[in-house]
């Protein structure tokens, strides 16, 4: 049984392919996203500093991942990332984050059940019709009859983004980067 806390020692690295240069400077699109706190969230709406990790998926326990899932470079590793965001929530919010949200093209249902099982203080956006992901052109792959974000995390301050973190690798260690970066942009 495979341990999804885990990340493998040989994961392929993820090349930085250019899909996400044109984010930075942009303001969000004006569409709600179904969260997993039961809220509808238009990002574009929201005051001060958010921070937004989107990830391709989290896996189910008990469940088998995607066939080549582990070879498709930076798909591996979702839940580790929300686990490090989970547990740096209180320093982001102490260095001015006022909203963290994780973001995938999941359906609600299926992300409140991780939310829940990683008792994640924040919630979980749905992207499930793929609305956000076009409007912002946001960097996807397709596995396993899916589309699927590529890992990246966006800082937005009153609905424009600021910085972007593009390829996210290795994805545990991305809040350690976002809180880096935070620090040193005081």
């Amino acid at each position: 049984m495979r341990n999804l806390l885990e990340l493998p020692k040989d994961l392929p690295r993820p090349i930085d392919d250019g899909a996400a240069d044109h984010l930075t400077g942009l303001a969000l699109p004006d569409l709600a996203l179904s969260a997993t706190d039961g809220a509808a969230v238009n990002l574009a709406k929201l005051r001060g500093r958010t921070v937004v990790y989107a990830y391709p998926r989290t896996g189910e326990p008990g469940k088998p991942l995607i066939e080549g899932w582990d070879a498709i470079p930076g798909a591996r590793g979702c839940t580790p990332q929300s686990c490090a965001f989970r547990d740096h929530f209180a320093e982001l919010k102490q260095l001015g984050v006022a909203q963290l949200f994780g973001l995938s093209t999941q359906d609600t249902a299926y992300q409140h059940e991780a939310a829940e099982r990683l008792h994640l203080p924040f919630a979980i956006l749905s992207d499930a019709e793929l609305d956000f992901t076009r409007a912002l052109r946001l960097p996807t792959f397709s596995a396993g009859g899916m589309t699927l974000l590529k890992r990246l995390t966006l800082v937005i301050d009153d609905g424009k983004i600021v910085k972007v973190f593009y390829p996210v690798f290795p994805p545990d260690k991305n809040a350690d980067e976002v809180i880096a970066w935070l620090r040193s942009s005081r």
